[in-house]
Formats: structure tokens, C-alpha cells, sequence
């Protein structure tokens, strides 16, 4: 039995999952009653190594041991320069890119609003390019460039200074968002301005699992360049090694202007989030934007554990690579088997979702996981989307006995 709560009706997940989870561990949640969870959701991307991995346990608890400082602000402390040192080292380096890095707060709404006022700061311009579907935070700044307006009606004012433009595949790809973007620029009557920046999401998470095509990324990134607006990519959700590479752009071959990072690069669900970007846009003025937490020490500790455990090769990437071939295969085959139901399942590496004819199916499908101990969530702009996203380091038995719970409550929901 659930006890009453003082909780807010705000909460969410807890409506969906009623029941008292007590521990974690790898891939799956434990209840109080006993009852273990497979766990397909993963923090909405901030558990990729899943949950109370060993390594970075080991390494978090030694510092708090030793009276490791945990809170800091910007002051310099010998776990923010590991951190620093790493992340140059194992990221940064191999890939050539030359970001300054700004610890902005601790959640991926700081990283993006940071993004934005820089950007923003940098050129002198208002406007910021944002996409259908697109999810950027919860922050006066980060909704005004979000697209769903259930999400977008909470902010109670208005939100300006956004131009929204067609996302790669809207309207079944009958409208070119980049054309219609790069003809209005080009037109001295559109009314359009030159905006700041044009803020995008690879795969689009919350929007429900919309990857873009590498030659879309590679075309609009092309497109900014030749404009001189600034390129912010939101790899909040798709970093960290979601998509496979560390960055989720890689594959497109695109440098971004500025990246926003969060949700996983602490690596054990502490909160910490970065913004990245290119030297010469590193404009800002001491303490011109800042934030309590944005020294959470703890996180920087196991950040740099995990930077050591998985980026010191490509094996956690190649294998991400090779279940993103299995989740493909499994998931088509879903669609196939009920075609009357599910319009299409898509994804890139680990994450992935099945697309519903009628919305109200993916919430029984998630219900119907849940009654079978499988933890699985919702996206899309009606909840249509059944989206997937177990951890990185799950074994191949727990993605087959995921898939298997899977396949039963579709079964269960399409008979219902």
C-alpha cells in the first residue's frame, strides 16, 4: 500500500510506476515488497551505466570518506580539475574539438538557458531557431524553444522570440524546414530577422523518438555557417553515449557552436550539466551568469570515474552499435506483427520507440510492462510513442528478457 502523501499533484512517474521503489542496482529498480523491475527507462537518460554502478560507487564513496569538499560554486577544487583534466584527456581531445567548458547548474534547463543568453550575448541578436517536437527544459527560456504546447501552457506568459520551423520528417517529409528556413533569410521581405542561433536536438527524446538523418544535421549545420547564426546542439538526453558515439552529432560529422550536456555526464544520476562552446565565442564576464550548485563536487567525481571506466576505447560504443542493429530488428518486427496498431518504430543506438495509431495504446502497452516488471515511459506530443532506453552497460539476457516483456504486453494491449 502506498502511504498518503504531502507531495504535489505536479508528480508524475509515481502515478505510472505506484509503487515504493527501495534500491537499485545495474539494470533494475527494487521495490519494498521485494519485486524486482527491469528498468528500460534509465532517469530518462541520466543512468546510462546504469544504476549504483560499482566503479563510480566506489570512487563517490571514498571521497565522501576522505571529506571530499562537496560544495563549491566555481571555486577551483581538486575534483573539478580531475574532472577537467579527463574530459580534455578522453572527449574533448580525441574528437579535436576546442570548447571552453561552463558548469552552469546542476540540470540540463541551466545548460540550455546558458546557451541561449550566450548566444544570444554573442551576436546581439533575439531570435533563436527552434524545431517541432522539440524539447529543451522547463525554464522560462528552454520552453519558449520547446514545441509541445500542454508543456509550453505551463510557463502562465508569453513565450517569444522563437521562430519555429519544421523538424526533419514533419508532415511525412512533404515540408523542408531547412528550405523554408535558408528562402526566408534570404528574402529581405519575410519578416524573418537573422536569429542568434538555431538550438536542435539529433534525436528528438521527449518529442518521441524522432531521429534526425546525419545529411539533414550535416545540411543544417552548413546552413548556419553560411548564415553566421551560431549552431547549439541539445545532446542533454542523447550524449554520453546514447546514441553510440559520445556525442550524438558524430555521426553527422558537424561540429556544433555550443553543446548542451547533462543528465548523464555525472554518470550516476548526480545532478551536474555543462555547456560547451568554441573559445572565441567564451565572451562572458566573471560571475555574469552563475548558480549555486554549479560546483557539485560529488558529481565531478564520479563524472571522472566513468569518463575512465567507458571512454578509454570504443568498445562501449561498438557495442551499442551492435544492439542498436537488435533493437532495430526486434522492434520492426513488433510493428510488422500489428501493423493496424503501430505506424513505425525508430530509433538510433539505445533508444528507441514504437508509434501508435491510436495514442491511448502506448500507455496500455507501458501498463501492461509495468504489471510484467518492466519500467518503460511514453513520449510524442500525445503520448503515442512507447519509448525505450535501457542502460548502456545492461547485459545481452536483460535486453532479450526486456524485448521479451515487451512483445507480451504489446500481445496484452492489442488484445485489450
Amino acid at each position: 500500500m502506498i502511504a498518503p502523501t504531502i507531495e504535489s499533484e505536479v508528480r508524475s512517474y509515481c502515478r505510472n510506476w505506484p509503487v515504493v521503489f527501495d534500491h537499485g542496482r545495474g539494470s533494475r529498480l527494487f521495490a519494498r515488497d521485494g519485486r524486482s523491475y527491469l528498468d528500460f527507462f534509465a532517469g530518462a537518460g541520466a543512468l546510462n551505466y546504469g544504476h549504483n554502478h560499482p566503479v563510480l560507487k566506489r570512487a563517490l564513496l571514498d571521497y565522501l570518506e576522505q571529506d571530499g569538499v562537496t560544495h563549491s560554486l566555481d571555486m577551483l577544487t581538486a575534483a573539478k580539475q580531475d574532472f577537467l583534466t579527463e574530459f580534455a584527456a578522453r572527449v574533448l581531445g580525441p574528437r579535436r574539438l576546442e570548447y571552453r567548458v561552463q558548469f552552469p547548474g546542476p540540470t540540463g534547463a541551466n545548460s540550455v538557458e546558458a546557451a541561449l543568453k550566450l548566444a544570444r550575448k554573442v551576436t546581439g541578436r533575439h531570435t533563436v531557431v527552434a524545431f517541432t517536437s522539440a524539447f529543451h527544459g522547463m525554464s522560462l527560456g528552454a520552453l519558449a524553444v520547446t514545441g509541445n504546447a500542454a508543456v509550453r501552457a505551463g510557463a502562465g506568459v508569453p513565450l517569444g522570440h522563437t521562430w519555429r520551423i519544421p523538424y526533419d520528417g514533419f508532415a511525412d517529409g512533404r515540408v523542408s524546414g531547412l528550405t523554408l528556413l535558408d528562402t526566408m533569410l534570404a528574402d529581405s521581405s519575410s519578416g524573418m530577422d537573422l536569429p542568434a542561433a538555431v538550438i536542435v536536438e539529433t534525436v528528438q527524446g521527449e518529442g518521441g523518438v524522432n531521429p534526425a538523418r546525419a545529411t539533414w544535421l550535416a545540411d543544417l549545420a552548413e546552413l548556419c555557417a553560411r548564415r553566421e547564426i551560431l549552431l547549439i546542439v541539445d545532446d542533454i538526453q542523447m550524449g554520453c553515449g546514447r546514441t553510440g558515439p559520445f556525442f550524438s552529432f558524430e555521426h553527422a560529422g558537424i561540429t556544433p557552436d555550443i553543446v548542451c550536456l547533462s543528465k548523464s555526464i555525472s554518470g550516476y544520476g548526480l545532478p551536474m550539466s555543462l555547456t560547451l562552446f568554441r573559445t572565441e565565442l567564451d565572451v562572458w564576464q566573471p560571475g555574469e551568469h552563475n548558480g549555486t550548485f554549479r560546483g557539485n563536487n560529488p558529481a565531478f567525481v564520479t563524472a571522472t570515474a566513468a569518463l575512465k571506466e567507458f571512454w578509454t576505447d570504443s568498445r562501449l560504443e561498438k557495442q551499442t552499435a551492435e544492439r542498436d542493429i537488435l533493437f532495430d530488428e526486434h522492434l520492426t518486427e513488433f510493428a510488422g506483427r500489428y501493423p493496424a496498431q503501430m505506424a513505425a518504430s525508430r530509433g538510433r543506438g539505445l533508444v528507441w520507440g514504437l508509434t501508435f495509431r491510436e495514442p491511448h495504446m502506448a500507455g496500455q502497452v507501458a501498463r501492461e510492462a509495468f504489471s510484467r516488471g518492466l519500467l518503460v515511459e511514453t513520449a510524442g506530443s500525445v503520448d503515442e510513442v512507447v519509448k525505450l532506453m535501457p542502460s548502456l552497460t545492461s547485459t545481452d539476457e536483460e535486453l532479450s528478457e526486456g524485448l521479451g516483456i515487451l512483445g507480451e504486453a504489446v500481445a496484452a494491449a492489442v488484445g485489450c
